[in-house]
This record gives C-alpha cells, sequence and structure tokens, in this order.
C-alpha cells in the first residue's frame, strides 16, 4: 500500500504537470504575444537604425555648416577694422575733408583773383586801345600842325594856356616872331592880324 500511494502521488504530479503544460499550451496566445512583441522590438530597432543614421547626416551636415561659418567668422574678424584702426582712418578723412575744403576755399580766392585780373586786363586792354586811338589822333593833329605850319608859316605855342601865343617861322620852321593875343580878343581879329604878319 505504501508503493501504491507513492505511486498515486506521482501520477497526481504527474497529471498536475500535464495540466499545467496544457494550460500552458492553451496559453499560446502569450508566445504570439511575445513574437508579436519582438517583431515590434525588431521593427523599432529598424526604424531607430534608421533615424539614427538620418540624425548622423544631419550632425554632419550642421557640423559642416558650423565649420563654414567658423570660416567666414574667421575671415569677416580678419577683414574687419579695429577700433584705433577705424579712429585712425576717420582722423585721416577728417584731416583730408578739412583740407578739401581749405583748397575749395583756396580755389575760390584764386578765382575771384582771377576774375579781378581779366577785369584788370579788360581795362588795360582798353587803354591801350584809347592810347593808340590818341597816338593816332596825335599823329593826325601833328601831321596837320605840320602841314599848316608849313602852308601858313605860323607855329602855335600850347605851353602858354593863359593866352593865344605862336611863332611866325621861315622855311626852316625857325622862329622869326613871337606873337601874343589875349584870351578875350575875337576870333576875327586874331586871323585878320596874323595874315598881316604873314
Amino acid at each position: 500500500m505504501g508503493a501504491d500511494a507513492g505511486r498515486r502521488v506521482e501520477v497526481a504530479n504527474l497529471l498536475a504537470l500535464a495540466d499545467d503544460l496544457v494550460g500552458v499550451l492553451r496559453g499560446s496566445k502569450d508566445g504570439e504575444a511575445l513574437a508579436q512583441a519582438c517583431d515590434g522590438a525588431r521593427l523599432l530597432r529598424s526604424a531607430c537604425r534608421s533615424e539614427s543614421g538620418d540624425l548622423e547626416l544631419q550632425v554632419k551636415e550642421y557640423q559642416e555648416k558650423i565649420n563654414s561659418l567658423e570660416e567666414k567668422l574667421d575671415k569677416a574678424t580678419a577683414e574687419t577694422v579695429t577700433d584705433e584702426k577705424l579712429s585712425a582712418l576717420q582722423n585721416e578723412m577728417e584731416e583730408k575733408l578739412q583740407n578739401e575744403q581749405q583748397l575749395r576755399q583756396d580755389l575760390r580766392a584764386i578765382s575771384k583773383e582771377l576774375d579781378s585780373l581779366d577785369l584788370q586786363r579788360a581795362s588795360i586792354e582798353e587803354r591801350r586801345g584809347a592810347v593808340k586811338k590818341k597816338e593816332k589822333d596825335m599823329l593826325k593833329a601833328q601831321s596837320m600842325l605840320s602841314m599848316c605850319v608849313s602852308v601858313t608859316n605860323i607855329m602855335p605855342d600850347f605851353e602858354d594856356q593863359d593866352k593865344i601865343s605862336g611863332y611866325i617861322v621861315d622855311k626852316n620852321r625857325k622862329k622869326i616872331e613871337k606873337f601874343e593875343f589875349e584870351k578875350t580878343t575875337l576870333p576875327v581879329e586874331i586871323c585878320n592880324k596874323l595874315w598881316e604878319m604873314i
């Protein structure tokens, strides 16, 4: 009897194990869920790898852009003028502007001086023309006087402005006789007396 009881316990255990196995086999839905979870995990891992690759490409592109911008920044920094240099350039520019203003003022002064000189030149040319005309008129008057002296043998004296005076001359214009008339004397009387003298 003792041996039968031991076998019954083993069979009971075996039946319990079989029931558990049947329960596990009936619970194959858990295996399917596990398989689906594994498939999901595989899909998730694949998506993560793909996303990771895309992110690496983007990071690489951004790094290249950052490097390019840093190069541009370094170049711009190298080309930028320091405050001291900028201040020196501004001072130099202000000096040049002042020099330009001074040159413009000098140019205006020279321009005015040139205008004044042009006016003076025009005035001198006008006077020169007047002098030439007077010289021409004087030559005419001298020629006329010379002709009158040679025809009438009378040479007027223009130095004495208070009287009408002059000389009667010979053919060589040698003074022969001096004459004087008051300015109040009538021109007809002067002519008659001169004709008498000649």
